[in-house]
């Protein structure tokens, strides 16, 4: 079986790319490659970038498109992406979009992912269901297992099956980020699509 190219999961934060990624993982045995894992990982780590990135998520806004890039980048320079990638929430914007456009020429022609079809898929959910599934997420700090007090509660009241360690949550600032990502995000996803053909087009 030949695992397609660069895999991208559009869509607004809580409608289920993460989980989807994690089938195609299974299915194709090339690696998630997600912003929001970049993002706590490089905060978690103390980079200069995550230092930066760090203020502006506990606001409730979204990372500056070249923070974003420059994490991405690093991540794709990695061996286990060299036969595919699932692009988990990238591009969000115009000019992620345009960036990874002008990586995917760069590289297409010493990358034998790269030259492979790219695919597309754009998940959509209704905003309340995407509130329940935001404000409801609850995070074990010690095994990032993820918990939803609507759909999947654990079995002790705010405390992770796994490592009983206290569950964090931060529901207004989540709030916050899904309002900013429908405000942002949502409506240039029709423009991103018009870029996503013209990929497709340039590569037949």
């Amino acid at each position: 079986m030949i695992a397609p190219g660069p895999i991208l999961l559009l869509g607004a934060p809580g409608v289920g790319k993460g989980t989807q990624a994690k089938e195609l993982v299974q299915l194709w045995g090339i690696p998630q490659v997600s912003t929001g894992d970049l993002l706590r990982a490089n905060v978690a780590q103390g980079t200069p970038l995550g230092k930066t990135a760090k203020g502006i998520m506990q606001r409730g806004e979204l990372v500056p498109d070249s923070l974003v890039n420059e994490m991405v980048a690093v991540r794709l320079q990695q061996p286990d992406t060299a036969k595919g990638y699932i692009l988990d929430g990238f591009p969000r914007t115009l000019a992620q979009a345009h960036w990874l456009d002008g990586r995917l020429d760069a590289t297409a022609c010493c990358e034998p992912a790269q030259s492979l079809p790219l695919v597309a898929v754009s998940i959509q959910v209704d905003y309340n269901q995407l509130l329940r599934r935001i404000t409801g997420r609850r995070n074990c700090p010690v095994c990032q297992t993820i918990y939803n007090v609507y759909s999947k509660p654990p079995q002790r009241a705010g405390f992770c099956d796994v490592e009983g360690a206290a569950l964090t949550s931060e529901p207004m600032t989540r709030r916050r980020h899904l309002r900013s990502a429908c405000a942002h995000t949502l409506p240039r996803l029709r423009q991103l699509s018009s870029i996503i053909a013209s990929w497709e087009d340039s590569r037949k």
